[in-house]
């Protein structure tokens, strides 16, 4: 089932008014660290998890994730030994899971050879911030002929004429970024920020995820009926980092 139909699926389930995806870098602060996370996260109701190959130079990042990026390259990960992870955790996991990273990364992996492991072992979506349509024919190409959704990204200066142009070559959702900047900064929601999401869904017909700055409930609760998917990233970082894996599940839980 390719990802924009297990949306909808999750989507109509009366007791999900929005769904739950989380971000991991893989390898921070280890492969096994990772492995219980996910498992935290699966068991408490996450509905997608995006899994980051760590990248030199994370241009869309905040300080947290590009520590976690830069530390877990420090300690020794490799894309393989992050294709071979998220075999075990789709083989594992029945939820969707995506590959985010950055393209030269695909690039020097060979492009089609990562669609096709993609493909074989089960990955759903990629995201990649610093591919747009005019730079990456191959790959949306590539992305229809393997039927692995290429997600895009809105941001609160996307003109209307800029967002039906991406949502041309996206595919499962669009990810909506709260705001300017880069990632783990608190989001303000105001009048502007709900004007950018009528904005946003008027351009569209793919699911709307929200990510930068998502990290409490109260935000979780804001968003629903505004969006079909909350994005959590930066916070479960924290979280293991200051608590321990064991703190996840009942954060993750207390979402909605």
């Amino acid at each position: 089932m390719e990802l924009n139909s297990q949306i909808k699926t999750a989507l109509a389930d009366p007791d999900k008014k929005i769904l739950l995806m989380t971000h991991i870098v893989l390898g921070y602060p280890s492969l096994e660290t990772n492995r219980q996370v996910i498992e935290q996260m699966v068991a408490n109701g996450v509905d997608l998890i995006e899994m980051q190959i760590p990248f030199s130079e994370p241009m869309a990042d905040g300080p947290v994730i590009v520590k976690a990026n830069q530390e877990a390259i420090e300690h020794g990960i490799t894309v393989r030994r992050c294709v071979d992870f998220a075999r075990e955790m789709t083989a594992t996991h029945a939820i969707p899971f995506l590959f985010m990273t950055y393209y030269n990364i695909i690039f020097k992996f060979g492009v089609e050879e990562f669609f096709r492991e993609a493909k074989e072992i089960g990955i759903r979506g990629f995201i990649i911030p610093d591919l747009p349509p005019e730079e990456g024919e191959d790959f949306f190409a590539l992305s229809r002929r393997y039927g692995i959704a290429a997600i895009l990204i809105y941001a609160p200066t996307s003109t209307p004429e800029r967002m039906r142009e991406l949502a041309r070559y996206s595919r499962g959702f669009i990810y909506c970024a709260a705001r300017k900047g880069v990632t783990g900064k608190q989001t303000d929601f105001d009048a502007s920020f709900n004007d950018y999401m009528r904005t946003c869904r008027a351009n569209t017909d793919l699911p709307l995820a929200v990510g930068f700055g998502i990290s409490s409930k109260e935000d979780v609760d804001y968003l629903t009926g505004k969006a079909d998917i909350a994005v959590i990233g930066t916070r479960t970082i924290n979280l293991v980092e200051e608590q321990g894996v064991a703190a996840v599940g009942p954060f993750i839980a207390g979402l909605r």
